[in-house]
Formats: C-alpha cells, structure tokens, sequence
C-alpha cells in the first residue's frame, strides 16, 4: 500500500447530490475513512435523506450541501436538526445558503439580510452555531460565515479562493470547499467529463461567475463552456495521484476538509474511483 499525499483521514470528504447516494455507498465511504457525505442538490429540510444515511453507518457524519432557506423555512430545519441530533448525537452538520437568483426569481431580494434573518430563526431555535455552515463565496458572507456559523462551504472554487476564504473566515472556522474531480490521465476526455459538470449550469450563474471574475478569470475564459484553463483549474483530473494532489491543494491553501464531488462518465459506477482516490489520498 502507498504512502499517499499526505491527507489525513476525515480531512477529506465526498459531496454528492442526494439521488446518487445510497445506504450502501454511505457505509462504503465509511470503510474507506471519508470523513464526511456532503448532501448536494438542495436536500428537503425534512432531511429525511441524511436521517437515512446516518441510520446506516456508524461514525461518518453527514452534511447538507445546502439546505436552501427560500425553499424550506428554518423553523421546520431547526425541528428536523433535533430529531437527527437526538438519533445521532455530534454527526449532522447543517449547510444553509441563498441558492441562486436565476432560480428564486423575484423572490431573491435582499439575499444577505434573509440568510441573516434565517440564522436569527435558527439561533431562537437552538440550533448550535458550531454545528451549522453557510454557502459562502464572497468576503462579505465569508465574514457572516465566521461569526454566525461554525464555518464555510464553498463551491466550484479553487485553491486561491481557498487562501483567500481563510483570510476572510478567520481562525477556529471550519473551511470546507467542493473539488470536483475526473480520475481521466488523458486531458481530453477528462475535459469531456468535466466541461459539461462546470458550463450547465454554473457558467450560467451570476453568483459563480462574478466570484470567477474576482479571482482573475476573464470574460474570454468564462464565455460558451469555458476555456480549457478555466475547466483544469475548477476540475482537478489526471491519474488518481494527480487528482489527490489538487484536493489536497485546498488542504495546503487552508481547508480543514475538502469535499470532493467524483464525477465520471455517465452511468459508470462510483465505487471503483472512490477507493481508487482514498488510495491516493491516503494509502
């Protein structure tokens, strides 16, 4: 067995929109010491989903990769938090966010003042602070994230966004960015993969592309579905040990968790690349 980059256990964990996750792939990720299942898609605030999961295994926690708070009001998640923590005590990690405006619509007014109004909610609630994250991808909901949450989930960011997000932070925050990654040595069909993954919808999306803009990407590399640099600094792809490298670059930019979303060519298992990646990441 390899010695592996470097990345210790738990400090690297698996996001996955909730229809691709199954009790069966929880316990497997489980085994292979992934530290957290990130719940992607706008999980119901029910969190019935993550309830399911966590039924299944034993030790691995569990978060949302968000609860979207125009979709589900935070009175009904904070009551869904306490059945889940009451089942399973310290596992659950809330993640909340403002979704996007290209799907809220009218509603998307004054975003920053309703997460905050939310938070109030979840607070009366008692919700714990530590034990909630915000989506978070500008400095001004970064600092939000610091003082009114345990931390930050960022996604479709890249390592320099990472040093950046830690400045905004601060210390004693977790920091968890998404790292989408193709396990593909040839950059071609890698890019095949992933430029789908990155354009539909995310190029799309104002909150994504003006976060790109403000780590220096240009209108050039942002345009149709983006350019190839763009795609190879968002998708981390090459052989399972290259790939390990560019998760644990959040690490080394600092992440205390990177949450990697395994992407792969359509209907091809997930299994094989999670145990292929853990090797890599870990030995």
């Amino acid at each position: 067995m390899g010695a592996g980059v470097g990345a210790e256990r738990g400090t690297v964990g698996v996001w996955r929109h909730g229809g691709g996750l199954t009790p069966g792939l929880a316990v497997e990720l489980e085994r292979l010491g992934y530290g957290r299942i990130w719940i992607g898609g706008s999980p119901s605030g029910d969190l019935q989903g993550a309830e399911q999961l966590l039924d299944a295994t034993s030790t691995i926690g569990l978060a949302t990769g968000i609860v979207n708070i125009w979709q589900d009001d935070a009175v009904t998640v904070a009551a869904s938090f306490r059945r889940l923590e009451e089942r399973h005590p310290g596992r659950f990690l809330l993640g909340i966010g403002a979704g996007h405006r290209e799907a809220i619509g009218d509603r998307y007014v004054r975003p920053y003042d309703a997460l905050v109004e939310y938070l109030d909610v979840l607070d009366a609630e008692g919700v714990p602070q530590q034990r909630r994250v915000l989506a978070a991808l500008g400095p001004r909901v970064l600092r939000l994230a610091g003082e009114r949450a345990g931390g930050a989930h960022p996604y479709l960011v890249t390592p320099e966004h990472t040093r950046q997000a830690r400045t905004a932070l601060g210390p004693g925050r977790l920091l968890a960015p998404e790292q989408k990654v193709v396990l593909e040595a040839d950059p071609q069909r890698a890019r095949a993969v992933a430029r789908p993954r990155v354009a539909s919808p995310y190029l799309q999306l104002a909150n994504y592309t003006g976060n790109l803009r403000r780590l220096g990407w240009s209108e050039a590399d942002l345009a149709g579905e983006g350019s190839d640099a763009l795609v190879d600094a968002l998708v981390a792809h090459g052989t399972t040990e290259q790939a390990a490298l560019g998760v644990r670059a959040h690490l080394d930019a600092g992440a205390d968790e990177v949450a990697v979303q395994l992407l792969t060519a359509e209907d091809a298992p997930a299994e094989p690349g999670f145990r292929a990646l853990a090797e890599a990441l870990w030995g």
